[in-house]
């Protein structure tokens, strides 16, 4: 593949590209289906070679190669965002869909929200841990939980359901926290370390902090709060690698959506794993454009 190639993936086989006709090397060609029915299908566009709108097309040869840089690579670093859990049935609260009682999740988790109505914030808090403890890890979940006991292998999630620890995933940088924990809203020394409690549901609304007695909050990352210095410092690390993938995440969300551009700089070949275009599709190496629950196993199996 020739240096600085962009790639634009499509996931979903014969059923996203049924009746695309594409043209390669000045003949036309239909896209060959993938092994194991036809998960993956890639079109490969080289940046300043595309003519009159055509791509050239590559399938299973741009999937192997995506899976043997994997499985080559040194370090792999995967961020997740809420995409990868859509599967599982977990909300990802953005759109009109995001709506919980006529509000945005901007209206209600911060500081400022759970000061002023600290049970309303709560009560939605509540809803989601019961929507969440419903939920099961997917394929994509279990292919990077399998990654992770890799040497080499780092694991970071914008998430908050813990369903990469419940699908058995080793050393997640956890760069929102986890709804699964909380801690001291007054911020007291002993209550400031996060406590796990996986009650469903809480027996008392709001919970209270049993060091001090005061408010005790989810243990996650509010809009306009920074992120705990130590994930930062490990997410910031794992940059530092030779293949760095995204993984359903709008990188809309900073600092987070910075960590591609700061891989990239290190010298990592990027990839973007996403139903739609982003905001970072321009800047990476290939974008794969499809569900993470299909695309992690098609690799996983190319990987073989």
């Amino acid at each position: 593949m020739a240096p600085g190639a962009n790639l634009v993936g499509i996931a979903g086989g014969d059923r996203l590209l049924d009746g695309v006709h594409l043209r390669r090397h000045g003949r036309d060609e239909q896209p060959r289906e993938l092994p194991d029915e036809g998960l993956v299908a890639v079109l490969l566009q080289k940046r300043g070679c595309v003519e009159g709108g055509h791509a050239r097309i590559m399938t299973d040869a741009c999937l192997r190669e995506l899976a043997a840089r994997i499985s080559t690579a040194g370090r792999v670093t995967v961020m997740t965002g809420a995409g990868i859990s859509a599967a599982s049935g977990v909300p990802t609260f953005r759109g009109p869909g995001g709506l919980w009682r006529s509000f945005q999740p901007s209206e209600l988790a911060t500081p400022q929200a759970f000061a002023r109505d600290t049970l309303l914030v709560w009560e939605w808090y509540s809803w989601r841990r019961e929507m969440v403890v419903a939920c099961r890890p997917n394929a994509a979940h279990d292919v990077l939980a399998r990654w992770s006991r890799r040497d080499g292998v780092r694991l970071i999630t914008q998430n908050v359901d813990d369903l990469h620890t419940r699908a058995g995933a080793r050393h997640v940088v956890r760069l929102h926290g986890s709804l699964w924990e909380l801690r001291c809203f007054t911020g007291c020394p002993a209550g400031s370390r996060p406590w796990r409690d996986e009650r469903v549901p809480l027996p008392r609304l709001p919970p209270l902090c049993p060091h001090c007695g005061g408010h005790a909050r989810p243990a996650v990352v509010w809009f306009g709060e920074a992120l705990a210095h130590g994930d930062l410092e490990q997410a910031l690390a794992a940059t530092r690698c030779d293949v760095f993938l995204s993984v359903g995440t709008s990188a809309v969300v900073h600092p987070a959506a910075g960590l591609m551009h700061e891989a990239r700089a290190h010298g990592a070949w990027t990839v973007e794993i996403n139903p739609e275009a982003t905001e970072a599709s321009p800047d990476v190496h290939l974008t794969v454009r499809g569900l993470a629950e299909e695309v992690l196993p098609a690799i996983e199996l190319a990987m073989r």
